[in-house]
Order: structure tokens, then C-alpha cells, then sequence
């Protein structure tokens, strides 16, 4: 009934899972801010 668990208390598929969402909300996040950046480069363009 002993678990491996690392340094962080996770186990190997909770870990793998954690990452899976980490990675999502990473790439919502760049997206989010690429998209952002795209509208005021619209509104104010920088760099003429």
C-alpha cells in the first residue's frame, strides 16, 4: 500500500496529470497574450 511519491508528494500519474494541466493553462495564457499584443499592435502600432 506504500506509494512512490517524490519530493513534491505526488504520485507518477498525479504528476503526469498536473503537468497536462499546467501545460493547458500555459498555452491559454500565451494565446491570451499573442492575441492581446495583435490588437493593440492594431490600435497603436509600435516600431514604424
Amino acid at each position: 500500500m506504500s506509494e512512490n511519491r517524490s519530493l513534491s508528494g505526488l504520485t507518477d500519474d498525479e504528476a503526469k496529470e498536473f503537468h497536462t494541466f499546467y501545460v493547458q493553462g500555459l498555452i491559454g495564457f500565451v494565446s491570451i497574450a499573442v492575441v492581446a499584443h495583435i490588437l493593440v499592435w492594431a490600435w497603436r502600432p509600435w516600431f514604424n
